[in-house]
């Protein structure tokens, strides 16, 4: 099998990652042609600069919800969906290298957006590149679509759906090989409860991550100290209160996550009387199953829901509870749903939707899953099944698209975390994968 991805190709993506890495792009207040915050619009304008320079025919949405460039000509169109927003990086002195400067290190690229999903769209974007520079003659049209906030609400690939032409087929760089046919629903909602004039929180966090640290500065700390040692939580105290530990995860594995934030609202529990500290300290408990709350949902085809309690706040007016869903792909969304309100109910909570996304599934027999599939067990030797996932990828808004890639087996998840990284080495292979996989669907023979 001929070579298509060189050190030229190689070393030009990480400089461009590194370009990319260096915008803080995670969703900030609006600002003119910013829907979501100028850093994700500089991110943006970023990305179709690198484009313009690799001699693509780029476009950009002129109220700054997304851009594309393309290559290659043809009846069809292979689309490429990446974003260029990441999640916030957190504390950056708890980073080894800064999280918005983009760097090398220990033979990573390290930097918030190396594995979600500025490398892999970088990635990507070279693999096709590298094919021109071979010479290879694409027979569809190439399109690189760049959404906006993925991490979010998808506003931006919605509108970009609302004003484009829709791709015939495609992938998303921004999952794990070999390749995820199906995604679980995601549902993302609020409880809400009675306040209190006793206790006050405001520990916010993202819907989509598992929170790893849940610091209380409120009244009654030696009690609840106390509580915490009497759970076995692992805490420190310092000046300001108490920190509780655990370890953060993407919402998609929380049950593989230990959640702080749980941990101390059921410590709580012990130390005050509040409905919403009812709920999680003797009902849900640290169960990211949702089995304590819903009983056993799950499906032969995608497994077991899981839930993410990542946000709560308490004030003098109402509590309010983020909660995260990953719903198996057989599952009715509505009874569910129904079901979770009439389980809140003895608490005294009330449900709120905020986001829903609808399940994907890509069935396994047809010609995209197939080449790309066979493109992976001959790069890599691994006869892995292509996969289900509780993960939203931007796969699930196009047709015919699939999540290929771009984390290899054994590549440890950083994603969402401090230090994320992605190894030097990985990454080019996942460009090496990529060259060869859309030289099978989308390039004539030379």
């Amino acid at each position: 099998m001929d070579k298509i991805v060189t050190e030229v190709e190689e070393q030009a993506a990480v400089k461009a990652a590194e370009r990319l890495i260096s915008h803080a792009s995670f969703t900030q207040p609006v600002a003119a042609g910013a829907p979501f915050g100028k850093e994700i619009r500089l991110a943006l304008d970023e990305v179709v600069t690198i484009c313009q320079e690799l001699g693509y025919q780029t476009y950009t949405d002129p109220d700054g919800y997304y851009a594309y460039a393309e290559t290659g000509t043809g009846d069809e169109t292979f689309g490429i969906i990446g974003h260029m927003d990441v999640v916030p990086a957190g504390d950056p002195t708890e980073w080894a290298a800064a999280p918005f400067t983009g760097s090398v290190k220990d033979n990573a690229l390290f930097g918030r957006g190396s594995q979600d999903d500025k490398g892999p769209t970088v990635a990507a974007l070279f693999a096709v590149k590298a094919l021109e520079n071979r010479g290879y003659h694409f027979n569809k049209k190439i399109r690189f679509i760049f959404g906006t906030d993925e991490e979010t609400l998808w506003r931006g690939i919605a509108k970009y759906n609302e004003k484009e032409d829709p791709i015939d087929l495609g992938i998303a760089p921004d999952a794990e090989f070999p390749l995820i046919y199906a995604e679980k629903g995601l549902q993302q909602s609020y409880l809400v409860g009675p306040g209190s004039d006793e206790l006050a929180l405001n520990l916010t966090n993202a819907f989509n991550a598992v929170p790893g640290k849940a610091t209380y500065d409120g009244p009654k700390q030696d009690a609840v100290a106390a509580a915490l040692e009497q759970h076995g939580f692992a805490f420190d105290k310092s000046a300001t209160g108490l920190v509780v530990k655990g370890k953060s995860v993407h919402a998609m594995m929380a049950p593989t996550g230990v959640n702080a934030l749980l941990r101390l609202a059921i410590a709580l529990d012990d130390v005050f009387a509040l409905p919403v500290l009812d709920f999680i300290g003797k009902c849900f408990k640290e169960d990211a199953t949702g089995t304590n709350l819903l009983g056993d949902v799950s499906d032969e085809q995608s497994g077991h829901l899981t839930v993410n309690i990542s946000s709560l706040t308490i004030t003098p007016t109402e509590s309010r509870m983020q909660i995260d869903m990953r719903i198996p792909v057989t599952v009715d969304h509505d009874d569910l749903i129904k079901q979770l309100e009439a389980a809140v109910k003895p608490y005294q909570l009330t449900y709120e939707h905020f986001d829903y996304l609808a399940p994907l599934y890509v069935p396994t027999d047809g010609q995209l899953v197939k080449t790309l599939m066979s493109t992976y067990r001959d790069m890599t030797g691994d006869d892995t099944q292509p996969q289900i996932s509780g993960g939203a990828t931007y796969a699930r808004t196009m047709r015919n698209c699939v999540a290929f890639g771009a984390m290899l087996p054994g590549t440890p998840d950083r994603m969402h975390q401090v230090d994320e990284n992605w190894p030097l080495d990985r990454m080019f292979k996942a460009m090496a994968i990529y060259a060869e996989a859309i030289r099978r669907l989308c390039c004539d023979e030379k």
